[in-house]
Order: structure tokens, then C-alpha cells, then sequence
């Protein structure tokens, strides 16, 4: 199973009583994202790892 970013999020589409569900899978994110998440203070070190092992996977430059 891929590795989430951050949480699903389900939403009711108007008019009708379907619901869209959307995923934030981690190889789907903008590296920019995971750059910024990965220099925020309140990330956890396991979500930290995770953020290092997909920019190293993309070939991008590491800040930290």
C-alpha cells in the first residue's frame, strides 16, 4: 500500500448523495510540498523519514 501524506478526505458532491472520496498519496504530492512539510517544525521524525525517502526516490535536492 502506498504511503499517505496526509489524511483521505471524504466529500459530498451537491445535488446528489454520492460522495468523492480523495487520497493524498506521497508519490502524488508536489515536491515542493514535501519540501516545505519536511522543513516545518511540527513534523513528526517518522513523517520526516518518509518525506526524505520519497525525495531521494525523485532524485530532488534535500534542504535539511
Amino acid at each position: 500500500m502506498p504511503i499517505k501524506f496526509k489524511p483521505s478526505s471524504r466529500t459530498m458532491l451537491k445535488g446528489t448523495n454520492k460522495y468523492k472520496t480523495e487520497h493524498f498519496y506521497m508519490k502524488s504530492t508536489p515536491t515542493s510540498e514535501l519540501q516545505s512539510a519536511l522543513d516545518s517544525s511540527n513534523t513528526p521524525p517518522k513523517r520526516k523519514q518518509q518525506i526524505r525517502n520519497e525525495l531521494v526516490k525523485r532524485n530532488a535536492q534535500l534542504n535539511s
